[in-house]
């Protein structure tokens, strides 16, 4: 009984308020499981009934229904992400790590690819923010957008992020990569677009927990992943991180493949 099982085939019919909704959940579950409904309701500023109404929406017969699932799905994470021997099952953690990709993927709702697709269809300077593990990821991502046809610039250490961010320009598309969501420089940097009066588009990529780069995005997408670290350094998986830039650019690609290029899809 997994809460993202049930939700999946409703998740491409909510709408956008509903879809807010959904994302406060993700990121609020252990919180959540524990709240009556009026409780939820407030905490997300809508009325009891609105809130059963996407309860019911997302596949779930009530709130106790609701509440019940996630519990298990809570605890069933909080069993995964324990501290493994050394010697575990080839096969739990390949579906673990799959399970991770599939639901990072699953819950991106259409409207979210559409904001972001169209705002690229404008053809804005992109700007790639990463540190740490993400960079390797995100160099794969400059690659991918650059011969998409785009105007991508990645800086990749401190002194190239300063002098980068000061160039960036209402209008522009910014990606801030960052699984906690509290990164110190790129908040600063985020705080800094809102008082220069150049706030550009900002999508950002965390884990799904609430945090404060997120919520001071225009879009952002979560990904769920395993941390991982090996001889105190980390090496845990981007394959989500990933698969969702990918995802947005093949969207951009079959909306607008045609307009911008000679795309054929085979």
């Amino acid at each position: 009984m997994n809460f993202f099982e049930i939700v999946n085939a409703h998740i491409s019919s909510l709408t956008k308020s509903e879809q807010a909704l959904f994302d406060y959940v993700v990121k609020n579950m252990d919180q959540v499981k524990n709240q009556s409904i009026r409780e939820v309701a407030a905490e997300t500023f809508v009325s009891t009934a609105t809130f059963l109404r996407f309860v019911k929406k997302i596949g779930f017969t009530g709130f106790s229904e609701f509440t019940t699932v996630i519990k298990y799905t809570v605890l069933n994470n909080q069993t995964a992400t324990k501290p493994m021997p050394f010697t575990v099952q080839q096969r739990d953690y390949r579906e673990e790590y799959l399970k991770n990709i599939t639901e990072s993927v699953r819950v991106i709702s259409p409207t979210k690819i559409n904001e972001i697709v169209n705002h690229l269809a404008t053809h804005p300077n992109v700007y790639l923010f990463a540190k740490g593990i993400s960079k390797y990821a995100t160099e794969y991502i400059y690659y991918l957008y650059s011969m998409a046809g785009f105007s991508v610039t990645y800086p990749k250490d401190y002194e190239f992020r300063q002098v980068t961010m000061k160039q960036v320009q209402k209008d522009d598309l910014v990606f801030i990569i960052s699984y906690d969501g509290q990164n110190s420089e790129f908040l600063e940097m985020m705080h800094s677009f809102e008082a220069s009066h150049q706030r550009p588009f900002i999508v950002s990529i965390t884990e799904a927990d609430n945090n404060t780069i997120q919520n001071l995005s225009d879009v952002n997408l979560y990904v769920f992943t395993d941390q991982v670290t090996v001889n105190q350094t980390e090496i845990s998986s981007q394959i989500s991180t990933i698969a969702l830039l990918e995802l947005v650019l093949y969207q951009y690609i079959e909306d607008y493949g045609k307009r911008d290029f000679n795309f054929i899809k085979q």
